[in-house]
């Protein structure tokens, strides 16, 4: 199995939504994701230690989310089609109640059409950053309102606003919620990579 994701062109072949997911389900052991532009991305699945950043994180969001009870917390299983086309799924995710409760139950069963209100990002050794800030922009061009690319190879994180230039800050750090995850901190150390 390869370490890097592979990359296939189907903007000719223009998959349908119902036809992206019953591939999904069809190959459910596979990580897909379709981009905005046509491309068909098969990711590997990530090692132990980035898996473990990732649970982390989510677990985090969980928590806060809990006690505030402000919205529905995903993980990076979830597929979200955005109003753009691409369909993606980032590796923690947070949309808030009424956004997600405006969604009929059979578009909340399948891949919802909704871009969440925050994500986190978090770049494995095999990630390039280069996609991954596309994907971010791609999030932000689709009605993202808070975003983190978390970068341990750098040893910084990228954050994503509306209508503000990308802000890169140096680990360790805190990273606030500002008032989209009102309340919420994430510490963030310098990670060994």
């Amino acid at each position: 199995m390869t370490s890097e994701p592979v990359i296939l062109n189907i903007k000719n072949v223009g998959l349908s939504d119902e036809q992206f997911f019953h591939l999904c389900q069809t190959n459910e052991d596979w990580k897909l994701e379709e981009t905005a532009t046509g491309e068909l991305i098969i990711m590997p699945p990530v090692g132990a230690i980035s898996g473990n950043r990732e649970s982390e994180f989510n677990a985090d969001v969980a928590i806060w989310n809990r006690k505030t009870k402000l919205g529905k917390v995903f993980s990076s299983s979830t597929i979200f089609t955005l109003p753009n086309g691409g369909k993606r799924s980032p590796d923690v995710a947070w949309i808030a109640n009424e956004r997600w409760e405006s969604l009929s139950i059979e578009e909340q069963e399948k891949f919802p059409k909704i871009c969440p209100d925050f994500v986190i990002e978090l770049r494995s050794r095999t990630d390039s950053l280069t996609q991954l800030q596309e994907k971010m922009q791609e999030y932000l061009n689709s009605g993202l309102r808070l975003g983190w690319l978390i970068d341990p190879q750098n040893q910084q994180v990228e954050i994503y606003r509306q209508n503000q230039s990308v802000e890169i800050i140096l680990l360790p750090t805190n990273l606030f919620g500002e008032d989209v995850l009102p309340g919420f901190i994430l510490e963030l150390p310098v990670f060994n990579n």
